[in-house]
Formats: C-alpha cells, structure tokens, sequence
C-alpha cells in the first residue's frame, strides 16, 4: 500500500523527491502518514479536499482487497 502511495503522489507534486511515507501496522489498521513539501501540499490535498480523498478511496479499496485490512493516510504537515 506504500508503495502505491507513493507513486500516485510523486505524479502528483513538483517535488518528488520530498515525497516521505511512514506506515504504522496495527492489528486491524494500518495508518500511513504522508509528507510532502509545503508547496505542494495543495496539490495533494486538492480543492475542498477532493484530491486527499480520492486517494484515502483508492487506498481503502486497494488495502480491503489485497492485505484484507483497513488503512488510513495521513497528511502531516
């Protein structure tokens, strides 16, 4: 799921290279944490939102179908 992450996000913002991902493995969670520069944490989180959920929608899909557990992403600041 990390990597999945973090190949949508990298397409996404000018500095690719800046792009940190953290995965925190719960039993039933998994909470993974997104940085990025803070000039493109607009583009990541999109107007009104819609960009960050659109990502978390795939996330959940993806992670239900193949880990058969729950993630979460995080965008820290």
């Amino acid at each position: 799921m990390k990597e999945l992450i973090k190949h949508i996000v990298q397409s996404l913002v000018d500095n690719p290279d800046k792009v940190e991902i953290t995965e925190v493995i719960g039993e039933q969670t998994s909470v993974i944490e997104l940085r990025v520069a803070k000039e493109d944490l607009g583009k990541v989180i999109g107007k009104r939102g819609r960009t960050a959920q659109a990502i978390r929608t795939i996330l959940f899909a993806a992670s239900i179908k193949k880990v058969h557990k729950r993630a979460v992403m995080e965008i820290l600041e």
